[in-house]
């Protein structure tokens, strides 16, 4: 298997709801299994991203939203072998026990730092233990769990690359002998030129696992349109002739992702297929391709709209790693956008500098766009970022682009990718704490 196919696959994952509310309750719960007796707190402390995102965030199979109810659900009802599926099997029961402890006061959820890496702390204590899960780098990636004051378990390398001063990442390389604090994040050690040989070269037997990511965001959208509290969903599907798939590849791109993207954030009971830890990322970086080869019936194929779903990972991935997990800006529309747009020349049969001057748009129209947590309006900059994709591509197709010497575009397009990522990581530090006191106040 090649080493971007590779990297992919590792990333792809089934997330139920927006991936924040799943990872705290993953790690509530898996602090729970090692406990016994009734429950008499549960505390969370996370970073900003993690606080952010959560916060006014739908969860699945709940009426409640945000960081407290998905703590408490992690501790009455999640299964923690599920992972970002934990909250899979909650009933109405366990939503009006959940809602009964937040209210009593058992429930705790801190800001811990400002920060884009991702770190969740959570604690159970019951009558007779107390346990406490601690959570790195990625929303799964438990480090340590103390029980008790004693410590039962430690992710041993984890602990050694800390100590080296290495950022442990399931993205980065993966052989000692390359472990330093230069260390360069694998989808980094390739040049755009790199990639689109890599593209262009995948067979069907070696992508075909991109398929899944169709199907299950469709599943989604399906949800979506049958549910009663999706309002987004039913105005896009008018907009599209009441038809799931019409001749209109903007329209039905529109829905296909933003129909999903609202089911997700609402909390409907299907999965999203996430990447870079998230599924609202892994729906715009797909579902927009899925429309433009429903739609123009081109005759690409399969293989290329798999093709172009692989490119639209790998953009996503390759800003991501500059912009980290979660931060202030939003990488839905800014990242995943713009891996898409790039997927989306890619079928219309854009070269490399078309691909080039496809990232230079995006990134001259999209990269100010905050991330201000998981919730509905997370659909409305799907619409947005759809919209400034096809935007996109038909100018770079045209030869009209952002010239480099303008903004934040670069000389390359990694420059480019590095620079849209750095305004997020470090730029937007101070962005991230304001949005977070401006939605706390709200509920103050």
């Amino acid at each position: 298997m090649k080493e971007l196919t590779r990297l992919i696959k590792e990333d792809m994952k089934p997330a139920l709801g927006v991936t924040e509310p799943g990872a705290i309750a993953f790690a509530v719960a898996s602090a729970v299994s090692h406990v016994r007796g009734e429950l008499r707190k549960v505390r969370v402390a996370l970073n900003s991203g993690m606080y952010k995102n959560a916060y006014t965030c739908g969860i699945p199979n709940s009426t409640n939203f945000g960081n407290l109810y998905a703590a408490a659900l992690g501790a009455l009802a999640a299964d923690a072998k599920k992972g970002l599926e934990a909250l899979a099997d909650i009933t109405p029961e366990d939503d009006a026990k959940a809602a009964e402890m937040v209210k009593a006061g058992l429930v705790e959820a801190v800001l811990q730092q400002i920060g884009s890496e991702i770190t969740i702390d959570a604690t159970v204590e019951t009558e007779q233990d107390c346990c406490a899960v601690h959570i790195r780098d990625s929303h799964t990636h438990i480090v340590s769990i103390e029980k008790n004051g004693e410590q039962i378990y430690v992710d041993r390398e984890y602990l050694e690359e800390t100590k080296a001063g290495v950022i442990c990442n399931p993205l980065k390389r993966e052989t000692r002998e390359e472990k330093n604090t230069d260390e360069i994040p694998v989808v980094h050690r390739y040049s755009l030129k790199d990639i689109l040989s890599y593209v262009r070269e995948a067979s069907m037997d070696e992508i075909s696992f991109i398929r899944d990511a169709f199907s299950m965001n469709m599943e989604l959208l399906k949800e979506g349109i049958g549910s009663e509290r999706t309002t987004i969903t039913k105005c896009l599907l008018r907009e599209n002739g009441g038809s799931i798939i019409s001749k209109d590849a903007l329209k039905t791109a529109q829905l296909l992702c933003n129909g999903a993207i609202e089911a997700r954030v609402l909390g409907l009971g299907r999965p999203a297929m996430s990447i870079t830890g998230s599924g609202a990322h892994g729906i715009i970086a797909t579902m927009p391709l899925l429309a433009q080869y429903k739609a123009e019936e081109d005759g690409s194929g399969e293989l290329c709209l798999l093709r172009a779903a692989a490119l639209s990972y790998l953009i996503t991935m390759y800003i991501k790693e500059y912009s980290g997990r979660l931060s202030a800006f939003c990488g839905c529309g800014i990242a995943a956008g713009t891996g898409m747009a790039c997927g989306l020349a890619f079928m219309k049969g854009g070269d490399d500098s078309v691909i080039d001057r496809v990232i230079r748009n995006m990134a001259s129209g999209l990269t100010g766009m905050i991330c201000d947590g998981g919730n509905h309006g997370c659909a409305m900059k799907g619409i947005v970022a759809v919209d400034a994709a096809f935007r996109a591509v038909d100018m770079a197709l045209s030869g009209v682009c952002i010239e480099s010497i303008h903004g934040i575009n670069g000389r390359t397009p990694e420059d480019t990718m590095r620079n849209m990522g750095m305004i997020a990581s470090p730029g937007m530090v101070g962005t991230e704490e304001t949005i977070v006191e401006i939605m706390e106040n709200k509920f103050r």
